[in-house]
């Protein structure tokens, strides 16, 4: 119990709970975008299920850390480029964010005059599923920073609990927000081709900066929110003009 009263593990715990809130995000925002397709009655439970499902994720591969380690083997080469079990991982988890997010923008482009308009509603079982394959691609990327960062797997596993209960504390009011402006939603699945783009890329050994990336993503917020923000202020406008018409059609009248 040593660590206890060691201040180093405690600012790697703070540390480390930041950047996994901050990685979990848009974990959060994904399971809010699959959950929002469900009955309203279900999507509570679905949100509730999927940060379950990404917290096990998370410690299972923790727990797994000398079999991650492993990952980094090459199992075989294509065109002097050496594929391992962790590449392999990555572009998979590529692809099918790649896939997901096309097939998402082209159903809510299409709406229900398109081939969207035709589907069967997905049950609540589909609907997880999907949600257990986003959370172990963005548990890799979580799991990854944290092993990086710390070497107590003890300090590893708090950060990810105490990271997953903040995440279910603000699922809710977060997929509130994204159900309610359609053109967040749509960020938010651009941001999806974004990261798989980038999952591919690492696949096949092409490092980008995460810097670059959350740059991109943190400008196109910065304006989506002013954009949302001008949309309100044109909202109240007209009613703040049609109070003086009619006060002085009011007093005309009398």
């Amino acid at each position: 119990m040593d660590w206890l009263s060691n201040p180093e593990i405690w600012i790697a715990l703070v540390t480390l709970t930041t950047l996994e809130v901050v990685l979990g995000i848009d974990n959060v925002i994904f399971i809010s975008i699959l959950a929002g397709k469900l009955p309203e009655s279900q999507q509570v439970r679905a949100r509730q299920v999927g940060l379950a499902l990404a917290l096990l994720t998370r410690i299972a591969l923790l727990a797994s850390l000398a079999w991650i380690v492993s990952l980094t083997e090459p199992l075989f080469t294509i065109v002097e480029l050496k594929i391992t079990g962790r590449d392999l991982i990555l572009l998979g988890g590529g692809v099918f964010l790649l896939a997901k997010a096309t097939r998402e923008i082209h159903d809510k482009l299409e709406g229900t005059a398109g081939h969207a308009g035709a589907k069967v509603a997905p049950s609540f079982a589909s609907v997880i599923v999907q949600i257990l394959l986003l959370d172990v691609v963005f548990s890799l990327d979580s799991v990854i920073t944290a092993v990086g960062m710390v070497q107590e797997i003890g300090v590893m596993v708090a950060a990810v609990v105490i990271a997953v209960i903040i995440m279910l504390i603000s699922a809710g009011p977060i997929s509130s927000f994204v159900n309610r402006h359609p053109t967040v939603k749509m960020l938010a699945l651009s941001f999806l081709l974004l990261i798989g783009f980038t999952l591919v890329v690492e696949g096949l050994h092409q490092h980008i900066p995460k810097g670059y990336i959350y740059f991109a993503m943190g400008f196109s917020v910065l304006v989506e929110m002013l954009n949302l923000r001008l949309r309100s202020a044109q909202a109240v406008a007209p009613v703040k003009l049609r109070e003086p018409y009619l006060a002085e059609k009011s007093g005309a009248g009398s």
